[in-house]
């Protein structure tokens, strides 16, 4: 067994309550747990980077549709995280190696080595870098939508940490003309004038059929829709014969008392304009995680890919305001918290 000196509890953040509406800061708690040397097989993880999505919020719903566990009242949150293993009692893990896993908030994971995925430094600028939601976009856009050269695309929620890549894939992939829609016109120019999208619009900013429209007189050709409600009517409205929707989220309705996760679909228009529209779920398999890294690091050795993203720091302690800020729509990109 190999280590260096561990402190003697590992601070984290639980679920205080389940929220019925809006989340605040009296739905969290802080704890702290006891550290120890690693039992037989096992490894502690230093946490150093760990991202935050509006995922958790539905992880806060007991009767959440996802399929994915949800949070317990008393008992640590959970998420993804990188962190660097700084004892270990397994023969597969060795201290200094870089890991992957999902027991974020909080400083210090504990657990059975096979919990914890071995990823190359040398791979990425940094470790934060493989906490991108490339491979959601990826699937989406390309394994989902199959986006392909020539293709008028239009991406809803484009600032987020998955919108903002998709966009960029389908740049990557050949497609002609790149459309984002998001909630100001700083977002605006930072799609257009840092992602290299070809047009972006402010969805407050009136009717999203019309705005959508004149930003695509030819129709659309590929949807990634992260938002639903009007956003996903309208791109129906404008599609193009046989165009592809990949649906990978619905925030418009994901959260509070809108109805956006219920949006209206005219039959007749998804009907004779031969529209394909599939959902998606973003449980990806360690050989899609794995060649999504290989893809973004080629892609950004060649300078053709930004990462966008926001780094929160103060660790543990800022989890929970950064999260609601999350939920505010006062991020963008990935949301990265720097935990050590």
């Amino acid at each position: 067994m190999s280590s260096v000196e561990l402190p003697a509890v590992s601070r984290e953040v639980r679920l205080a309550a389940y929220p019925v509406g809006e989340v605040t800061l009296e739905h969290f708690e802080f704890g702290e747990t006891e550290l120890s040397a690693p039992a037989d097989g096992e490894v502690v993880v230093r946490n150093d980077w760990m991202t935050l999505g509006s995922v958790a919020r539905d992880q806060m719903n007991p009767d959440t549709k996802l399929p994915i566990p949800v949070f317990q009242p008393g008992v640590a949150m959970w998420g993804r995280t990188v962190g660097t293993v700084v004892a270990s009692n397994s023969d597969t893990l060795a201290v200094g190696d870089l890991v992957e896993h999902f027991s974020g908030w909080r400083d210090y994971a504990v657990g059975n080595a096979h919990g914890f995925f071995k990823r190359d430094r040398s791979l990425l600028p940094g470790p934060e870098y493989f906490l991108s939601q490339g491979p959601t976009a990826w699937h989406g856009m390309v394994g989902t939508a199959a986006v392909a050269e020539g293709d008028t695309v239009f991406v809803s929620g484009a600032t987020n940490g998955v919108g903002a890549l998709a966009g960029q894939i389908a740049k990557l992939r050949g497609a002609k003309r790149v459309i984002g829609s998001t909630g100001s016109k700083e977002k605006i120019d930072f799609l257009v004038e840092e992602l290299g999208f070809d047009a972006a619009f402010d969805y407050h900013e009136g009717p999203v059929a019309e705005q959508l429209a004149a930003l695509a007189p030819d129709g659309l050709d590929v949807v990634f829709d992260n938002v639903g409600g009007e956003q996903f009517e309208a791109a129906v409205q404008v599609a193009a014969r046989g165009a592809r929707f990949a649906l990978c989220g619905a925030l418009s309705g994901q959260h509070g008392a809108g109805d956006g996760g219920s949006p209206r679909l005219p039959l007749m228009s998804a009907i004779t304009k031969d529209l394909t529209l599939r959902g998606f779920a973003t449980l990806h398999t360690p050989d899609q995680i794995e060649g999504w890294n290989a893809q973004f690091s080629t892609w950004l050795r060649e300078e053709r890919i930004v990462f966008p993203h926001t780094v929160v720091e103060g660790g543990v302690a800022e989890l929970p305001d950064a999260f609601v800020a999350l939920l505010g729509r006062k991020y963008s990109g990935t949301v990265l918290v720097r935990m050590s």
